[in-house]
């Protein structure tokens, strides 16, 4: 573990030797990858390529404070480089296993959210499948649909906003991952009252009062509970 830690941080630090070493150590996982985008018209050996840019940026910008394993933070970042390859082809076809582990994980996570109140991260919810993490990510990542950037997504007053006016262009969806990957594992750390405050202000955008009113407490221990926990979830994520 110290020996893969000092391989990132060479890397991170401009090492071209440690770069292509942790690149030649999880090509692995891009032939795993790969082997599901079978049958598009392509050549593996042409996907693989593409799958190894996504892996080199997972390098790059991968941080063991993420709080995840690097196959986990990898896995979606080199479907996302093949599913842009394939993208300007047409749709993006998925088996039927694929699917079905896609299906069966967002039934458990529905479950689990509806039990605990907050939703299970990528390494909980392969537990539970009694998968590894990467098969889920790569199952979660390939069933998603691709949407036109011109679908409408809401509309009143007979202005119409696009999904493309939503998009964030200087926000790495992968980065996006791994922020939501890092809040799951601090919303765990968080006592059940803590976690429902959150949830409730945040999530589900219940005022002070309302949440006051729906865990029996008053709106000013609210206020104080949801300053301190957010003053903590601020120190957890900068550790």
């Amino acid at each position: 573990m110290e020996c893969l830690s000092k391989l990132f941080e060479q890397a991170r630090n401009g090492n071209a030797q440690a770069r292509d070493q942790l690149v030649l150590d999880n090509t692995g996982l891009v032939w795993s990858v790969v082997k599901k985008y079978r049958g598009r018209g392509y050549e593996q050996e042409d996907l693989f390529q593409i799958g190894c840019i996504g892996l080199m940026k997972a390098i790059d910008r991968f941080d063991q404070t993420f709080g995840v394993c690097f196959s986990t933070y990898a896995v979606p970042m080199i479907i996302g480089e093949i599913r842009r390859f394939l993208r300007d082809d047409g749709m993006i076809k998925v088996s039927r296993t694929v699917k079905e582990t896609a299906v069966r994980a967002r039934q458990l996570q529905a479950k689990y959210e509806a039990a605990y109140g907050i939703e299970p991260t990528v390494c909980q919810l392969a537990s539970l499948m009694q998968i590894a993490p990467e098969e889920l990510a790569s199952a979660l990542s390939s069933s998603q649909e691709v949407e036109s950037l011109q679908k409408t997504i809401y509309q009143s007053d007979g202005n119409a906003i696009l999904l493309e006016d939503r998009l964030e262009s200087k926000e790495n969806e992968q980065e996006k991952l791994v922020n939501r990957l890092a809040l799951k594992k601090v919303m765990c750390e968080l006592p059940d009252q803590e976690q429902k405050i959150i949830i409730m202000r945040y999530y589900s955008g219940q005022t002070q009062v309302q949440t006051a009113k729906c865990l029996g407490i008053s709106q000013v221990q609210v206020s104080r509970i949801e300053k301190r926990v957010l003053k903590k979830m601020r120190a957890l994520l900068e550790m």
